[in-house]
């Protein structure tokens, strides 16, 4: 007797599995450039507060790092939020889950040039196939 072999996965299921692999690896990027981030917040602190600055004839104006902290929280969110997305989607593409979450976060991720923009069209291409949006269950 033979034992019955598994049957294989469709395309779909692969590129769903790599999708939802690629959306955690942009998810790692976000978290490199937070890392990113919070070294330059590091140095640009360091430059603004050094002696250098008192013994200019024309040092910058008191509040003007007050605006770059603003930046840098406002970037931080961002990525923050950009990680974050992008966890739950790869677990929503791996369970199949949460459709329109998904064609969400893949339009947000076209605006990150260029590797946001080639995960994002590829999630969307992918998710619109009538067999992988059948698939899903929400």
């Amino acid at each position: 007797m033979t034992d019955p072999t598994p049957p294989l996965p469709t395309p779909s299921d692969d590129h769903l599995r790599l999708l939802a692999v690629f959306h955690y690896v942009f998810a790692g990027f976000a978290l490199l450039g937070m890392g990113f981030l919070a070294l330059h917040y590091g140095f640009m602190t360091q430059v603004m507060d050094s002696a250098h600055w008192q013994d200019q004839a024309n040092p910058p104006p008191e509040g003007l790092f007050d605006v770059f902290v603003w930046f840098y929280a406002v970037m931080g969110l961002m990525l923050l939020l950009g990680l974050v997305l992008n966890v739950i989607a790869a677990r929503s593409l791996r369970a199949r889950r949460r459709w329109v979450f998904c064609a969400v976060v893949a339009g947000l991720n076209c605006l990150q040039f260029p590797v946001g923009t080639v995960l994002g069209v590829f999630t969307l291409v992918v998710i619109n196939r009538a067999d992988v949006r059948a698939s899903f269950r929400d």
